[in-house]
């Protein structure tokens, strides 16, 4: 259960129409907290989280039929696809999240995934446009791997793989810590994991330069660290499973195997996609892998220049710190491999403490657009 800063019980300050669906909806993700007037926070969360429907009725999504994850899976299971590969993930995540305090993983109800796609050519997958985990309404909105003029996929394994993939990667950014407050009546989220924001809309993480090869920036570390936990999962119901990928890069699905299970080391070559695919795929391949470049190698290399010989704790460290929102052992490894006030001097932007400006940058107001995670 979520709980609010300040008092001793998760309900506590939640108005009675709001207590009530509280229960009804799971209002609160794991580690959410409400601060302020926690009664109007809890309240104007509620009017995210009530209704889903704005998460597909983007251009990106209208073409598409969305339906519950667990409504899908039973579609394929009465198709009859076995679905057990994707069970096992989903059993795999929630026993290697516990490892980190998360306790609740993202209701299956809350997952929208979307097929029988309208728009010749559709091509879904974990890097379709528009998609991924919304903190506001507490869902995630995905697409099914490959060609998405139909309801059952027509390579089950690998869109199988690449659901587990993104419920993982998805549960981790739902079970993140958050603190929520009101500022001129909209939602504001002043931390999310390890970053934080003022409310004038400062970040304490300033963005990576564009064609930045290293990453001194939280999101992208949170992001590299949410989906190295997600591909490493899937990796192992892979070869649990014995699915492999096409043998062929002319094939999209030679790009997302080698995707899903973090094995493409130096195939990333967005200049080598051109002439192998066509239409959507092609632009699914060259998303794929900007953000190979932009999220995962950044931290893969973040990681081993700070790692100290122990990437892998360091890696762990900071998925423990996006859960529970408590950076104090990052810290402290930190600064006992790299001197005192590492982490500050690595982040920290300039100026974030700096007197308060005008505020600028507000969450968005539900129908005004999808925030990002």
């Amino acid at each position: 259960m979520g709980h609010t800063h300040g008092s001793a019980g998760g309900d506590a300050g939640i108005p009675p129409a709001a207590h009530q669906r509280h229960h009804d909806l799971n209002l609160l993700a794991p580690n959410e907290t409400l601060v302020g007037d926690r009664a109007a926070v809890a309240d104007a969360l509620t009017a995210w989280r009530d209704d889903l429907s704005p998460l597909t009725s983007s251009t990106e999504h209208t073409a598409h039929v969305f339906r519950p994850l667990s409504d899908r899976l039973e579609a394929w299971e009465d198709a009859g696809l076995d679905t057990s590969l994707v069970r096992s993930g989903l059993r795999h995540a929630r026993i290697r999240y516990a490892e980190f305090g998360l306790d609740r993983m993202l209701s299956l109800d809350r997952i929208l995934i979307g097929a029988e796609s309208a728009r010749p050519g559709a091509w879904g997958g974990f890097h379709h446009p528009n998609q991924g985990y919304r903190h506001l309404q507490m869902a995630a909105v995905i697409t099914m791997y490959g060609p998405m003029d139909r309801a059952v996929p027509a390579d089950p394994g690998l869109a199988m793989l690449d659901v587990v993939r993104a419920y993982a990667h998805d549960c981790l950014h739902y079970g993140s810590a958050r603190r929520y407050v009101l500022v001129d009546g909209q939602v504001m989220r002043t931390q999310y994991g390890i970053n934080w924001r003022r409310p004038d809309g400062r970040s304490y993480s300033a963005a990576d330069p564009h064609d930045a090869v290293h990453t001194r920036n939280l999101g992208v570390v949170m992001e590299g660290a949410c989906d190295r936990e997600a591909r490493r999962i899937t990796r192992y119901i892979a070869g649990r499973f014995g699915v492999a990928g096409p043998d062929s890069p002319s094939d999209p699905g030679w790009w997302a195997y080698r995707d899903v299970t973090g094995r493409l080391g130096a195939a990333v070559d967005p200049g080598d996609i051109g002439g192998r695919t066509s239409g959507e795929a092609d632009a699914y391949v060259a998303a794929l892998c900007r953000y190979e470049q932009g999220v995962n190698q950044r931290y893969e290399r973040w990681l081993a220049e700070f790692g100290g010989g122990g990437p892998e704790d360091l890696h762990d460290l900071v998925v423990a710190a996006i859960v529970s929102g408590d950076a104090i052992r990052l810290c402290r490894w930190l600064d006992d491999r790299h001197g005192p006030g590492a982490f500050s001097a690595m982040f920290q932007a300039g100026g974030y403490l700096a007197p308060q400006q005008t505020p600028s940058s507000r969450e968005m107001r539900p129908g005004s657009g999808q925030p990002a995670v």
